[in-house]
């Protein structure tokens, strides 16, 4: 998509050639004409090496602003703005997130020659992972309990949110297929609003490789999913979307950021998303259990359960969906790879690693040793 120099982490941790160009000077200039909070000769002091959208941190004369920067089809200002009113409603009600600037008219999220931008606060703490890739284990047991506090009390706080769900598939952390009763048949009748998804599933025998990898762990699972209530949740819970702080002999998260794949779908469904993301070394399975951190999925666990106790059955309920928890977004990637960016590499790694692999990783050994102790825990 671009011939910008500027790199970023590949989906192998990996550094490669960037999807989208860097933010520019030139963005600053637009952008202060429309932002207060952002000046003309803002320096470019930072630029992420996050692969999905362009982001940086421009320092002046007042401070520094984060600016992040998507593809119209991946996010239009309407669509960011789902993300902005749950951010909002967070921080009404206390959860340390990060403050979203509005420009001169009130507006969040605006749309300018095929881009939509998002300006937001300089979030508070220390980002102690800030290049730690998406899936880096968190090995800080203390740290580990803090983060499933947080989450928790966001959970707690996200209960009086009901705004409907997000109008986008893409790189949004959905849970519609897991719910449905027969995802097979929900992905047919999305056919014609999903296309790139549908194109990229015709080439291959998506209905065979995922009855045999996906589907089996399904079963059962969205009759018990039912009791479970639909909840905005954050939906990517990895450290390195926290800020932290000292507090005595205690690290504290200080700030929470990155609500971008934020959506209508459960507590368990958040929990389990985090402990995959955190505990699990899914670069390094080769390691075998060095790379399971069993340690870590159940600290995150302990921390949560001591602000949201969970009964025995919705752990076990917990434990359970771990293993397709992350069948909607591998979709949605896949949609993103084939669709937008045309990166067939991209997409078979979305689809056939972690689509297919990370379901198939759950019936091995070292992923049924994890489920276990999960169920242990109950």
């Amino acid at each position: 998509m671009t011939t910008s120099p500027h790199r970023v982490q590949g989906l192998n941790n990996d550094e490669v050639p960037a999807d989208w160009p860097a933010i520019s000077a030139g963005e600053i200039t637009w952008l202060a004409t429309r932002f207060p909070q952002l000046e003309a000769t803002a320096t470019l002091i930072w630029h992420s090496p996050r692969p999905m959208s362009a982001a940086a941190i421009a320092q002046g004369v007042n401070g520094r602003v984060f600016i992040k920067r998507h593809h119209h089809r991946v996010r239009t200002a309407a669509t960011l703005a789902e993300e902005h009113r749950f951010i909002a409603h967070l921080a009404r009600a206390g959860v340390p997130v990060v403050d979203v600037l509005a420009d001169r008219s009130g507006a969040t999220a605006l749309a300018h020659e095929g881009w939509t931008y998002e300006l937001h606060a300089v979030g508070k703490g220390d980002d102690l992972y800030r290049d730690a890739p998406s899936w880096t284990p968190l090995t800080d047991l203390a740290q580990a309990r803090e983060a499933g506090r947080m989450l928790a009390t966001l959970h707690h706080a996200a209960e009086s949110y009901t705004a409907p769900q997000r109008d986008t598939h893409i790189l949004v952390a959905r849970d519609d297929l897991i719910r449905s009763p027969d995802p097979i048949a929900l992905l047919a009748r999305d056919a014609s609003t999903r296309p790139a998804l549908h194109d990229y599933l015709s080439r291959r025998p998506w209905l065979q490789e995922l009855q045999q990898d996906v589907l089996p762990w399904h079963n059962g699972l969205a009759a018990r999913l039912q009791a479970e209530p639909r909840l905005w949740t954050h939906n990517d819970w990895h450290v390195s979307n926290l800020l932290w702080r000292r507090e005595g002999e205690a690290t504290r998260i200080a700030s929470v950021l990155d609500f971008g794949l934020a959506s209508p779908t459960s507590a368990l469904f958040d929990l389990a998303t985090a402990i995959e993301r955190n505990a699990i070394a899914w670069l390094e399975l080769e390691r075998g259990m060095a790379a399971v951190h069993v340690d870590t999925a159940l600290a995150l666990l302990d921390g949560y359960r001591q602000v949201r106790p969970l009964p025995a059955a919705q752990v076990h309920l917990l434990a359970d969906l771990l293993p397709i928890v992350h069948l909607d977004f591998a979709l949605s990637e896949v949609e993103y790879f084939h669709g937008i960016t045309g990166s067939t590499a991209n997409a078979d790694i979305a689809y056939y690693d972690f689509l297919l692999g990370h379901a198939r990783w759950f019936g091995s050994a070292d992923g049924q040793a994890l489920l276990s102790a999960l169920h242990a825990a109950a």
